[in-house]
């Protein structure tokens, strides 16, 4: 989860804060110290952790306890505004052209991603109502070709390729034109990486900038690779006037220095975030929702974006409706299941609730593939069981889903008690609903 241990430690540094009535130099001369060692261990650029220090330290010490809140909370207040201005104030968009295509170019170190990211950027701009193309100009990393045709596939995407044996300047003009005349009205680009950068490769990328003059120059950088991304920003920047960042990876990284010193070391937004392995973890980049991650205040609103996009609404009434009937079966159970699943990862959702304790988080183990254990025994039952729960109290029943499914009796046990216990709650809640003033709720675990 990205940022956990700089979250961790933020916490534990501002809780030292409690309890003083008013701040003084001593008081955020030591917790600018230990913020300060945060944010390198976060692999966080050395220039940028001195300017976020330096600005906060000016405009903490002294600092009158605002009405209401606790010194800690002022000091949070006033990182949380430093760490927003830092990554960008402002959510950036992609500019579209007035005229189209708008030619996307996708550029970066061979391994950040590119050809993965082309297909979730174009399945996320597909969903905006616009028609992308993707073109595949990376004519030297062996299946490169291959990788985007099927990334694109599984996406529903027309690709565009001439083969490895044109040159990558051909091909990206030659998609322009493609797209004229088949109602594309955007291009992404996939263009070759190296392993590191040299002449070559930033030669042949200014060639394809000067032939197709690009409405956007995206750098996708691994977040991963910390200090390292940061001179590979600076770099393609230097040769190539890029107009954003996407960064990839971003979920499998514990520091996320990369997130907080890209942006400040360039000086071009980051606009897009890759949050996960599935075609589907694509996120637009808020640098405030992003700093409310970092301090461990959640992300509220990223959260009902997910909900709002992975839930059926029409189900959701559907469902509420049965509980109130007291009519929920396995086939609702798998549905829930199965639409929180398209909502990520359960450790990723919990850390976007505000006041979640993410040193608490490590002791908390979200297992998955328990999740999907239990969506292989109820794909076992067969649809009567499904419907009528009831029919499950027969052993052999219980005995021939655990060989279907691959678990042990226990396992489906555990469902079938996990379900009834479900139940009794809906059946006491509907109850409350109907009758406020009959006794309190109580919980049948």
């Amino acid at each position: 989860m990205a940022f956990e241990s700089l979250t961790t430690k933020l916490q534990e540094t501002f809780k030292k804060l409690r309890g003083k009535g008013r701040l003084n130099e001593k008081d955020v001369k030591e917790a600018m110290r230990e913020v300060r060692l945060a944010l390198l261990e976060a692999d966080v650029n050395y220039k940028v952790v001195k300017e976020l220090v330096s600005k906060v330290s000016e405009r903490a010490v002294g600092a009158e306890v605002m009405e209401s809140l606790t010194p800690g909370q002022h000091v949070i207040k006033i990182v949380n505004e430093e760490l927003v201005s830092l990554m960008g104030s402002g959510q950036s968009s992609i500019v579209f052209s007035k005229t189209p295509p708008t030619k996307i170019m996708l550029v970066g170190l061979q391994g950040a991603g590119k050809t993965t990211m082309a297909g979730k950027l174009g399945q996320l701009l597909k969903k905006q109502g616009k028609r992308p193309l993707l073109a595949a100009c990376d004519i030297y990393r062996p299946a490169a070709i291959k990788q985007l045709q099927v990334v694109a596939e599984k996406l529903e995407l027309p690709v565009f390729s001439m083969g490895d044996k044109n040159s990558p300047v051909d091909i990206a003009k030659a998609s322009i034109s493609y797209a004229e005349s088949n109602n594309n009205d955007v291009v992404i680009i996939d263009t070759a990486g190296r392993l590191h950068v040299d002449e070559e490769l930033m030669q042949e990328l200014v060639d394809v900038k000067e032939a197709i003059k690009p409405d956007e120059i995206l750098l996708v950088v691994d977040s991963m690779t910390g200090q390292d991304a940061v001179n590979v920003a600076e770099t393609f920047n230097s040769k190539l006037d890029i107009t954003g960042v996407i960064l990839t990876k971003l979920d499998g990284d514990t520091r996320g220095g990369a997130a907080l010193s890209v942006r400040y070391v360039t000086g071009k937004p980051i606009k897009f975030a890759g949050i996960g392995e599935k075609l589907t973890d694509i996120e637009v980049f808020y640098p405030d929702r992003m700093a409310s991650r970092v301090l461990g205040m959640g992300d509220v609103l990223s959260l009902i974006e997910k909900a709002q996009d992975a839930i059926d609404e029409k189900k959701a009434l559907e469902l509420s409706k049965k509980m109130m009937k007291q009519e929920f079966t396995f086939d609702d159970f798998l549905d829930q299941m199965q639409q929180m699943k398209k909502m990520g990862s359960i450790g990723d959702i919990l850390s976007m609730i505000p006041g979640v304790d993410s040193a608490k988080m490590k002791d908390v183990e979200v297992d998955e593939k328990e999740m999907a254990h239990v969506e292989a025994i109820i794909k076992s039952m067969t649809k009567d069981e499904r419907r009528s729960p009831q029919l499950l109290k027969s052993g052999s029943r219980r005995k021939r889903i655990a060989s279907g499914s691959g678990t042990k009796i226990q396992d489906v046990n555990k469902v079938i008690k996990q379900f009834e216990q479900g139940q009794k709650m809906m059946k006491q809640f509907s109850g409350m609903m109907k009758n406020p003033k009959k006794g309190k709720f109580k919980f049948p675990f």
